[in-house]
Formats: structure tokens, C-alpha cells, sequence
């Protein structure tokens, strides 16, 4: 018999995959979202987690750019 999960799959490079990887773990069991990590750069992740992942990876940038001052 066939199991089969609706997913979303996220493809980064490795330092990206390790800061949703710690996310991930970073909440309680409940609202954990990975459902498998595929290898270095590829995450198969629950469908509802997209905007969340790409709001704290757009924070993440945001706290670590640097603009030159005028």
C-alpha cells in the first residue's frame, strides 16, 4: 500500500536549509512542519509553512545586510 503526503518542496542552498532546519526545531512538536529532510539543500515541508518560512528568511536578510551609510 501507497502512502502519499501533499508537500511543498524547498530546494536552497546549505546554510539556508540549516536556518529553516533550526526553525523548525525551534518549536514545540505540535508545529513542527518538515516532514523529511532530503539531503544538504532539499527539505520536503508541510504545505501551510511556505509564508512562514519565507517571512523569517526575508527578516533573517533584513537583520543581516549591511547598507552603507549615506
Amino acid at each position: 500500500m501507497v502512502n502519499a503526503t501533499k508537500g511543498l518542496f524547498v530546494s536552497c542552498d546549505i546554510p539556508m536549509a540549516q536556518f529553516i532546519i533550526n526553525m523548525n526545531a525551534s518549536l514545540p512538536a505540535s508545529q513542527k512542519f518538515i516532514i523529511h529532510i532530503l539531503d544538504n539543500t532539499r527539505l520536503f515541508v508541510q504545505p501551510h509553512a511556505a509564508e512562514m518560512i519565507r517571512s523569517a528568511i526575508s527578516e533573517f536578510r533584513d537583520q543581516n545586510s549591511y547598507e552603507k551609510p549615506a
